[in-house]
């Protein structure tokens, strides 16, 4: 392995646009922020939104699950 060629490796600080604060290692020199995180984050929190809204995926059926059975 050559020598002197690997970023150093320090400790930063992640700071949300909620407030949640993290301490992680990076090669990263300074300090840097991010709009979401694990804290805030739907998918993450539970709170998504479901992809069926207004019955989207059923009326797609509807239109062309009926190809598939041979009717037009």
């Amino acid at each position: 392995m050559k020598t002197d060629i690997h970023p150093e490796y320090q400790e930063v600080t992640i700071t949300c646009s909620c407030g949640n604060v993290i301490k992680t290692g990076s090669t990263r020199s300074e300090d840097f922020s991010v709009d979401v995180c694990s804290a805030c984050h739907p998918f993450y929190t539970g709170k998504q939104k479901q992809a069926d809204t207004g019955g989207q995926i059923d009326k797609f059926k509807q239109r062309f699950g009926m190809m598939r059975a041979g009717k037009n």
